[in-house]
């Protein structure tokens, strides 16, 4: 007795359409962010939440500083100076 190889079930869709069809809108993305937040403030108190939105806010700001640097470090090393990347200066 032979068996098929592969037998899908009646149903089935292509490999990502469960991906596809469990991506969520903005607002639903509001919503667990919402929810979250009332979790943290049961969870934390609320005289906390400022010390956490202020350790966020430090990080945030640390990250920004060093991609700026890193930034400015590869301009220094690319030499660019004002140029264009094809090397021609820019038009006045």
């Amino acid at each position: 007795m032979v068996l098929p190889a592969k037998i899908q079930p009646k149903g089935r869709r292509g490999p990502g359409a469960l991906l596809r069809s469990t991506a969520m809108s903005p607002a639903h993305l509001l919503l667990i962010l919402i929810v979250i937040l009332i979790i943290v403030i049961i969870w934390r108190g609320p005289k906390t939440l400022p010390l956490i939105g202020r350790a966020f806010g430090q990080g945030v700001k640390e990250a920004r500083r060093e991609i700026n640097e890193i930034k400015s470090d590869i301009d220094k090393k690319s030499g660019d100076g004002g140029t264009k990347p094809d090397g021609g200066t820019k038009p006045a």
